[in-house]
């Protein structure tokens, strides 16, 4: 059977922080605040694989709440999504919105990631990277935010 699902994530963008897209560490001034690594790409494409499989959210399965989660890798948080949905990804679009970090040189690097966690040909996965033509908290640099959609096979 096929299922789509859909997931999105946003971030308040901090000094102090270290700023993961996709699992690659982006030079950048500030990063994601959060309770784990803040990793925004992988959380959408959390949230986008328990979707699919209406497993709930991020948040149900690795709540901020618990302590296991403090500083956790999102990779790592992948990477038991994928053991409890046992989902065969079919392919993954996504987009991640920010202002004033240029992504196109580490979109590849962002794709090679994803491919390794996932286990997953590169060929299967997209990311783009968009701006908010400086409207909202993400236009503003105050935020940064991506979305998922994931086709897989159950």
């Amino acid at each position: 059977m096929l299922r789509v699902g859909i997931g999105n994530d946003i971030h308040r963008l901090v000094k102090g922080r270290k700023l993961y897209i996709g699992g690659i560490e982006i030079p950048s001034e500030r990063g994601e605040e959060a309770h784990s690594d803040g990793d925004v790409l992988i959380h959408a494409i959390i949230d986008a694989l328990l979707g699919s499989s209406a497993l709930g959210d991020i948040g149900t399965h690795f709540p901020d709440s618990n302590e296991e989660y403090k500083n956790a890798s999102s990779k790592d948080l992948l990477r038991e999504t994928l053991k409890l949905t046992k989902a065969e990804i079919i392919n993954i679009d996504t987009i991640v919105e920010v202002e004033n970090v240029i992504l196109k040189d580490h979109i590849q690097s962002i794709r090679e990631s994803l491919s390794d966690i996932l286990s997953l040909d590169i060929c299967r996965i997209s990311v783009k990277a968009k701006t908010n033509e400086k409207l909202g908290p993400v236009g503003q640099a105050q935020a940064i935010k991506a979305t998922a959609v994931v086709l897989a096979e159950y």
